[in-house]
């Protein structure tokens, strides 16, 4: 569709450093029991993270490397950070505009978004959508960038679940440009677990057993609202909290495991709103993107939100 959201460039970037996660055990407070739970049951084993990294650090390469794809004489109109963690930087520092005058887009409108939680990036790209077709000149761009540091054992350990990592993306975004086209984003957030990491154990316990039905719902209403059937899907390409999870979902869909790409859950552990984006650059790397292929991106957000966008890849 002319009208339609397209993703003009994804980019992504990981610190060098990499880390066993019993390297972070003594600083999440983790013992050697815990350790092995992790590694074992939800399959971390590696993740990146450099302590003595900035924030803007993080964030801007893969920023810098998305605004190559920006088309002469074109400008961004919308510069969106999408991040996880209400609170990323001091309250005297507006993250946004620090990204937008770092990157020189002095022209641009710069805001942050982080309302569903890991599923805030997902929904930055469907804002930057109705914002460019509502309001912003034709051929006008919007850059949602994501990256956020674990910077206190407080945000990176969400018990018996995942071990946040450090890492960050970039989408270039316009509306019926020639790259990945949108065709649809479903969330549902379930507000009776706002309570996020406060949840009692109670809480922690339900959210566990409708998890896996949930997520698959809003898999299957997103691939419905794409105009598609699931077997149209060529793979899913998830956030990665945890292995069990997605078995969990992976058998409550009734799915084949191969249709889910948890390759890097291993690798890089969860990386807040960062995932679903780490995870697609890596299958372009590998040539494992088809022109023309359908794409579920997916993740679930502390609060709790589901989301689930379907993209079909243009190839260039």
């Amino acid at each position: 569709m002319a009208t339609a959201t397209t993703l003009e460039r994804v980019e992504s970037f990981l610190p060098d450093r990499s880390v066993r996660i019993d390297d972070v055990a003594d600083r999440l407070g983790l013992r050697r029991p815990e350790i092995g739970v992790f590694r074992r049951i939800y399959g971390l084993d590696r993740l990146r993270f450099d302590p003595d990294g900035g924030l803007f650090d993080l964030v801007l390469p893969a920023a810098r490397r998305a605004l190559k794809a920006l088309p002469e004489g074109r400008r961004v109109r919308y510069v969106v950070y999408a991040h996880t963690v209400q609170t990323v930087t001091p309250p005297h520092i507006d993250a946004a505009q620090v990204i937008r005058q770092d990157l020189g887009l002095h022209d641009a409108e710069a805001f942050a978004l982080s309302q569903q939680a890991c599923v805030s990036s997902l929904g930055a790209i469907d804002l930057a959508g109705e914002l460019l077709r509502a309001e912003a000149p034709e051929g006008a761009y919007a850059l949602m960038v994501t990256g956020e540091r674990a910077y206190s054992p407080k945000v990176q350990l969400i018990p018996n679940s995942a071990i946040m990592a450090d890492a960050a993306a970039a989408c270039l975004v316009t509306v019926g440009g020639p790259g990945d086209e949108v065709r649809s984003f479903t969330t549902r957030t379930l507000g009776e677990f706002a309570a996020g990491l406060e949840m009692t154990r109670e809480q922690i316990q339900r959210f566990g057993q409708v998890y896996g039905t949930v997520l698959g719902e809003v898999i299957h209403e997103a691939v419905a609202a794409a105009g598609l059937d699931f077997d149209d899907i060529d793979l899913v390409v998830p956030h990665n909290v945890n292995t069990v999870s997605w078995r969990q979902t992976i058998k409550a869909m009734g799915a084949d495991p191969a249709k889910f790409f948890l390759d890097n859950i291993p690798r890089y552990s969860h990386t807040y709103a960062s995932d679903v984006f780490v995870n697609y650059t890596t299958l372009r790397e590998g040539g494992r993107l088809v022109d023309g292929g359908h794409y579920v991106l997916v993740s679930v957000g502390l609060g709790a939100t589901f989301g689930a966008m379907v993209i079909t890849h243009r190839a260039r």
